[in-house]
């Protein structure tokens, strides 16, 4: 766990083990959620970047005969 502090004009620089470790780079945005009485910071990651992402999830789904037109 790391501290950071809050700057005057309410910044604060994410530690190079959590930017390396989550491979953030600069510009790149995040989502700020509060969240039980703390602030969460979500990576947005890009579309292409979550390909494969569900592999090997088991999509097959018993349908009723009346669910097809």
């Amino acid at each position: 766990m790391e501290t950071v502090t809050i700057s005057p004009k309410f910044q604060v620089v994410i530690p190079k083990s959590v930017r390396e470790r989550l491979r953030l780079v600069p510009g790149q945005k995040v989502q700020a959620i509060v969240y039980g009485g703390r602030i969460e910071l979500l990576p947005i990651r890009p579309a292409a970047e979550l390909r494969g992402v569900l592999r090997g999830l088991d999509t097959t789904l018993e349908r009723e005969e009346e669910d097809r037109l």
